[in-house]
């Protein structure tokens, strides 16, 4: 049997190693000739997976290591007798921490208290509902917004871009459908936003095109009173250079890239693999997740902002992902998409806020819920 797989899933060959041969590509660059005679397929999200790429080729089997699917033609795989299988949510609790550290990052920079604001979380899927219970367990008033879904205080598009003063944008890239999200969040509503909201924040850490990159290029450049934090972008891997230098915090589509939501999707294809070929389970997540290196901590204060900012920016500290982007695109502005790819392959290694252990001591109740709420282990 052969496998080709993305080469920046992990532990490839700790997972599959029995099944056979195991060749790796670059998945960006992922051709029909290297796929031609393999049994199974594994795949990332800048694989574009169809009839293109496994026309006439001998695969049987297409997984991806994430949770999106946009990627992947799954009626072309249907129609095909291709078996396929995603693993959704593996990545969520990163996605999350990320959302919860650009927050924090904020709140320090503009002086203001999570406490103190609505916010809208536009899909609640894997992401969206765990931001949900995240932000709600710190007393965070959140607005849903989900035409697909029963969600706490659902909420329509152009109703919550005027009840909110931050939004955080977790859906899938939908184009022609009942409910498209191209552009979601075009001139008119970004405008809406802004004009109804304090110091409107919006974070989009799900799909690059469910913003009119132009339009929000445009807003920031009037100077509307508009804080933008981007992992995505319109045109990945290429990107506007002047957006980034007009928005908070830049990140080269990394929101979901903890090792251990890493790890977990390369473990879910793994059982997935398994499962269609009637194979027994011989690997198991727990086994070869590599120990984080900052497992226990323990914390004495009772102050709980100040607790949990020195706290989140151990475990993650955003900032220097957003440094690392500027750097690299002033460096080579005119080779934006390679450098943009490579701070996606070499992406330091990042654990999720759960890997950490508290120890509190002499702590009030107000820092054991804070730290707890933002996902943070803490021993009953």
């Amino acid at each position: 049997m052969k496998i080709v797989a993305d080469e920046n899933i992990p532990l490839l060959n700790s997972f599959f190693e029995g099944f056979g041969e195991i060749v790796t590509r670059p998945g960006r660059t992922m051709s029909a000739e290297d796929v031609q005679d393999a049994d199974l397929l594994l795949v990332r999200s800048v694989t574009k997976v169809n009839e293109q790429l496994l026309a006439g080729s001998s695969v049987k089997f297409v997984a991806t290591a994430t949770s999106g699917t946009d990627h992947v033609d799954k009626e072309w795989l249907r129609s095909n007798n291709i078996g396929f299988s995603s693993a959704a949510g593996c990545n969520a609790e990163a996605v999350v921490d990320y959302v919860m550290a650009a927050l924090d990052t904020l709140t320090e920079e503009q002086g203001f208290h999570l406490q103190g604001k609505t916010v809208g979380i536009v899909g609640h899927g894997q992401v969206g509902s765990r931001l949900y219970q995240r932000l709600t367990a710190l007393g965070v008033k959140c607005l849903n917004c989900d035409p697909f879904k029963e969600a706490p205080d659902n909420t329509g598009i152009d109703e919550l871009v005027e009840k909110v003063d931050i939004l955080s944008l977790h859906t899938p890239y939908t184009h022609n459908c009942e409910h498209p999200t191209f552009h979601l969040l075009n001139d008119e509503r970004l405008r809406r936003f802004t004009q109804s909201a304090d110091n409107a924040i919006l974070v989009n850490a799900g799909r690059g095109e469910v913003v009119d990159n132009n339009a929000l290029k445009t807003l920031l450049n009037e100077g509307q009173p508009l804080t933008a934090v981007l992992d995505v972008w319109e045109g990945e891997p290429t990107l506007d250079p002047e957006l980034l230098n007009l928005v908070a915090i830049g990140t080269p589509h990394i929101a979901g890239y903890t090792l251990d939501g890493k790890v977990r999707g390369t473990a879910m294809v793994y059982q997935a693999a398994c499962e269609f070929l009637g194979r027994g389970e011989q690997v198991q997540y727990d086994e070869v997740n590599p120990e984080p290196l900052l497992k226990a901590l323990t914390i004495a204060s009772d102050n709980h902002i100040e607790a949990t900012s020195a706290t989140v920016r151990m475990v993650y500290d955003i900032r220097r992902d957003d440094l690392r982007l500027r750097r690299a695109v002033a460096r080579h502005p005119n080779n934006i998409a390679r450098e943009f790819d490579w701070l996606r392959r070499h992406y330091p290694r990042r654990r999720e806020f759960s890997t950490l252990c508290l120890k509190l001591e002499r702590c009030s109740q107000d820092v054991r819920d804070y730290l707890a709420g933002y996902g943070f282990s803490i021993p009953v």
